[in-house]
């Protein structure tokens, strides 16, 4: 009966395939431990020896690279914070070149009235427009362009000539 299964089988012809073994896997040759092998001890403590004598000597060179890091640590935050700050001065300084006056931690900026002094300019400040209901002169103040133009009129006339 058991030749009728193996005659059944996919695998039958394969069940009478010698196998060769490669050249080149073997086993491989068992180790051996020498006689004179020193076995571990019971406990280990004996072996954990340490000389306090070192111990002055440790805690010296320990505080000494300790004030050590700090200083060091206390110099490379000075000098980040000094980088901090000049970059700062830089920015308010690039922008007080666009707003003077201008600061970023301070209050609203308002305005100022540049004045002209009277003597630099040949006209007055205001302008009269003529008589009113009232009978009294209307007067209205320059344009923004019209005082420009003034001040750099005024600037032109204080400019020694060549």
């Amino acid at each position: 009966m058991t030749n009728f299964r193996e005659d059944k089988s996919p695998y039958a012809a394969a069940g009478h395939v010698p196998l060769i073994k490669s050249p080149s896997l073997r086993v491989p040759p068992r180790v051996e431990l020498p006689e004179d092998i020193h076995p571990l001890p019971d406990s280990v403590t004996p072996y954990f020896v340490y000389p306090f004598t070192l111990e002055p000597h440790v805690i010296t060179l320990e505080s000494s690279r300790r004030s050590t890091i700090a200083a060091h640590q206390a110099r490379r935050e000075a000098y980040l914070r000094s980088r901090e700050d000049e970059k700062e001065w830089r920015k308010r300084e690039a922008l007080r070149k666009i707003a003077p006056g201008f600061e970023p931690r301070g209050s609203v900026l308002v305005p100022t009235r540049a004045t002209v002094p009277l003597s630099a300019s040949p006209d007055n400040a205001t302008l009269d427009i003529g008589p009113s209901n009232t009978g009294q002169g209307h007067r209205q103040t320059k344009s923004v362009m019209e005082d420009l133009v003034d001040q750099l009129a005024a600037l032109d006339a204080s400019v020694p000539q060549r």
